[in-house]
């Protein structure tokens, strides 16, 4: 049973944000990225905000830790499926039982709610809410996990949902393309999010190559500059951030996990 934050205001020691933004690229370790001269972007955000030192991932490959992001748990995927389905509670049923919006952003994505494995550069197995039954099976619900392409126009709107989960493509992500792709995607795409009140932008990887100790920022005008957390942290750690903010059941694993504290404004 998911536990519940008590009622009142955010948990101690995380804000109650007006908008929450996860982008996750792919497979590669912390040494691989902050600091790198193909990582200008990445390096430069990490000193100007909150650099996350000992973030893991949960394991390998992709699309497990993709689940365990929006769900607490892997939930029994153990490779990168396309056609599994799991019946679980994910981050999207408790922030709609709250009231509360959120969308996917998937580049290459060909068209809203579309849950073909791949499409040119798209790939589902980086499109964690659309291997949940009670989403997959909702086209009204599948219409939430739309083209990138629609970002901007919701930033313009104003109609930005309160949690975006961001997902480059896939050579955007560094899955198939270098590291400096994905430091220029970075570099357009982030700027617009970082002027947005009292907001976190967390930038995150979704598995490492050897050690899983991945690259993790959170950038944003919630983040209190130049600030590192040095604890362990990792998905699961997100994820309880999130719902310890907004007061929401806590899933799975998050409820054991430390939320990401000590770097906020």
């Amino acid at each position: 049973m998911a536990a519940l934050c008590p009622a009142g205001h955010a948990a101690e020691g995380v804000p109650d944000f007006e908008h929450v933004v996860v982008i996750v690229f792919e497979n590669k370790e912390e040494s691989q990225v902050i600091g790198a001269s193909a990582a200008p972007t990445f390096t430069a955000l990490a000193r100007r905000y909150a650099r996350l030192t000992a973030y893991y991932a949960v394991t390998h490959p992709s699309l497990p830790n993709y689940i365990a992001l929006v769900s607490g748990g892997t939930q029994g995927i153990h490779h990168d499926c396309t056609a599994c389905i799991v019946a679980a509670p994910t981050l999207a049923d408790s922030l709609d039982a709250a009231g509360r919006s959120w969308k996917t952003y998937a580049e290459g994505l060909p068209r809203p709610g579309f849950t073909g494995a791949f499409a040119g550069r798209y790939a589902k197995k980086h499109v964690p809410f659309l291997y949940f039954r009670d989403i997959a099976s909702s086209p009204v619900r599948r219409q939430r996990v739309v083209p990138l392409t629609r970002l901007r126009a919701d930033l313009q709107g104003n109609t930005l949902p309160d949690f975006a989960l961001v997902v480059p493509d896939l050579c955007h992500s560094m899955h198939d393309c270098s590291v400096d792709a994905g430091d220029r995607w970075l570099a357009r795409t982030i700027p617009p999010l970082l002027k947005l009140p009292n907001t976190v932008v967390f930038v995150i990887f979704d598995e490492g190559t050897v050690r899983n100790h991945v690259p993790a920022l959170a950038a944003g005008t919630a983040v209190r500059p130049a600030t590192r957390l040095t604890v362990r942290s990792g998905h699961y750690s997100l994820l309880r951030t999130i719902e310890d903010a907004w007061r929401l059941p806590r899933l799975g694993a998050s409820a054991r996990a430390r939320p990401i504290t000590g770097i906020w404004r």
